[in-house]
């Protein structure tokens, strides 16, 4: 099939990559070695070098082995991003273990369900969501949970006050109970053996994480991203960035590692090249200002949501940010307004990618050097990387500017869904992952995203991309974030609506939103109604929850045909 895009690559990206059959964890083995005193992790104060970072991976791989985890025995992750969500990641590995990657947001519902997917038989948790796991401990196959506290990694004297701060947001003390399946990581990282955990292993098949969806459809689903996909996808990560240098960049960490994207761009790119992660447990814009002007962080993968919120604080023009050189955004559209703000803001370049978890899970991107960006465009496939666009009617491949499915195809690609073999294939077809985007493809090989096949809006028989509607908006100088949907209409089937954040101190009616969508957009993609609302609902990466808002009107329209 013709690659047009390889023609618009620079020199310096290769086409194709050779990747060597390694696992994903003998990666941090070998950074212990090149890179032994120099600081992996820097968390609130506290630095672990790549040696220590390594000990402790080799520590919990020995405990869990103790614990009786054998190969291919699943392990769960449900912490934000800390040191010990890095020695755990990686020990898990050594012990040859398979990563479940867990949302701390998640309730006991959502817990039980994905213990029960997942088949985990030890969880890694926070000391404060420790009763919610426990509860749900009877209803799954977990035999041991393993708790952990954010003061455990704090300097002195944070760790000393941290607690008191933790007893004052959350009213609790959590006393765990010492039971032969509660264990401390405290005490693993002080009785355990940093013993050498060798596994035998099949690059090509062998799982090393379980990463769930967001369940925008049924239930969430398990992707089996094998140590190929992960290892592929750094690996072109490295290839795009050729201007950093090894051992040397200092990467921010506020994208999750439970969210493929911050694991891949953030924790697995630093330990492949030797990168000193700066790791915030959670996105508070003034806390990231205050983290960027200290630590001076050179690469910032992030989302469209941080980005804006670092715009909009107040205190903006108060920080020195001048450190950042390269931004890859992903995880949902980025508005051109916000990228051509940041870069003035910082001098460094920001760049939209595209991916998806099936996919590990970057398959494209802008170039961040040495060539022009295309508005609109989510850019090129990356090395080694296929892709295309597929006709909804007939499944075959599309000519340039013609629209489609945007299915993908290169080493990044998901094994499959976890025991989910109908599921599989329906998504994977002949080698190609079939995304449920739909865009189409320019002659020179740049791919536009126009939307969701799910979000496309139907109003009055015409077809509606609410992506198109967000980027007219978001240049409405008084608003901060937006997100358009279809709702039920009894005369145009769905009819558009736009829920509007505005800036702070800023005012805006209706009518004059109104005004201003009705000079860029043609009369039926136009607002129907609009709402104005504090705060939009978001997944932890921050990528706007489109869907939430049409169940809400859909329970809205339900509850009001009831009482009519």
């Amino acid at each position: 099939m013709n690659k047009p895009w390889f023609a618009e690559y620079p020199a310096e990206i290769p086409t194709e990559l050779d990747l060597t059959e390694k696992p994903l964890q003998s990666y941090l083995t070998e950074a212990a070695t090149l890179y032994s005193s120099k600081v992996a992790i820097q968390f609130m104060g506290k630095e672990l070098t790549y040696t220590e970072l390594h000990e402790s991976a080799l520590k919990f791989a020995h405990y869990l082995k103790t614990l009786g985890i054998k190969k291919d025995d699943r392990v769960a992750i449900m912490l934000p991003n800390t040191p010990q969500s890095v020695i755990a990641y990686y020990g898990i590995l050594y012990a040859g273990g398979i990563v479940v990657q867990t949302n701390p947001l998640y309730m006991e519902r959502e817990i039980e369900y994905q213990m029960k997917d997942s088949g985990a038989k030890v969880i890694l948790t926070l000391d404060i969501l420790y009763p919610r796991v426990s509860k749900v401990m009877k209803n799954t196959e977990l035999e041991h949970i393993i708790v952990t506290a954010i003061k455990d990694y704090l300097p002195f004297p944070k760790n000393l006050i941290y607690p008191f701060i933790q007893k004052k947001q959350y009213g609790i003390v959590v006393k765990v109970d010492h039971s032969g399946q509660n264990h401390l990581f405290t005490e693993i990282m002080k009785t355990a053996k940093p013993e050498s955990a060798d596994q035998a292993f099949d690059f090509e098949n062998d799982v090393a994480l379980l990463q769930y969806t967001g369940g925008t459809t049924g239930f969430p689903k398990g992707v089996m991203l094998t140590h190929k996909n992960l290892v592929a996808n750094a690996s072109m990560c490295d290839a795009w960035l050729y201007k950093c240098k090894k051992g040397e960049e200092r990467v921010l960490g506020i994208l999750p590692f439970f969210h493929v994207y911050g694991m891949t761009a953030v924790m697995i790119l630093s330990v492949m090249q030797g990168y000193k992660m700066i790791l915030l447990p959670k996105f508070d814009p003034e806390t990231t200002l205050k983290t960027i002007q200290k630590q001076k962080p050179t690469l910032f993968p992030g989302a469209p949501t941080i980005y804006i919120g670092l715009l909009n604080h107040p205190e903006l023009k108060n920080y020195d940010l001048s450190s950042i050189d390269s931004c890859l955004s992903g995880s949902a559209p980025l508005p051109v307004e916000v990228q051509q703000q940041f870069e003035v803001v910082t001098g460094g370049k920001l760049v939209e990618g595209y991916g998806l978890t099936e996919s590990s899970p970057v398959t494209h991107s802008n170039f961040l050097w040495d060539k022009e960006r295309i508005k609109g465009s989510v850019g090129v496939p990356w090395p080694s990387t296929d892709a295309a666009i597929f006709s909804l009617e007939t499944g075959e491949p599309l000519p340039p500017n013609e629209m489609g499915e945007i299915v993908v195809k290169g080493p990044q690609v998901m094994k499959g869904y976890w025991n989910r073999p109908e599921e599989t294939e329906q998504t994977l077809r002949d080698g190609w992952l079939l995304t449920g985007d739909l865009g189409y493809m320019d002659e020179r090989g740049y791919f536009y995203v126009v939307d969701r096949k799910k979000d496309m809006i139907i109003a009055g028989g015409f077809n509606i991309y609410p992506r198109e509607i967000e980027e007219v908006l978001y240049e409405h100088p008084a608003i901060q974030e937006v997100v358009a949907a279809g709702v039920p209409d009894e005369y145009r089937g769905e009819t558009v609506k736009a829920y509007v954040v505005l800036k702070e101190g800023e005012v805006l009616t209706e009518e004059e939103l109104n005004e201003f969508a009705r000079k860029y957009l043609a009369a039926y993609k136009v607002p129907r109604i609009y709402e104005f609302r504090k705060e939009l609902p978001k997944t932890a990466v921050g990528k706007i929850l489109r869907r939430a808002l049409v169940e809400e009107e859909r329970q809205k329209t339900e509850e009001e045909q009831k009482t009519s």
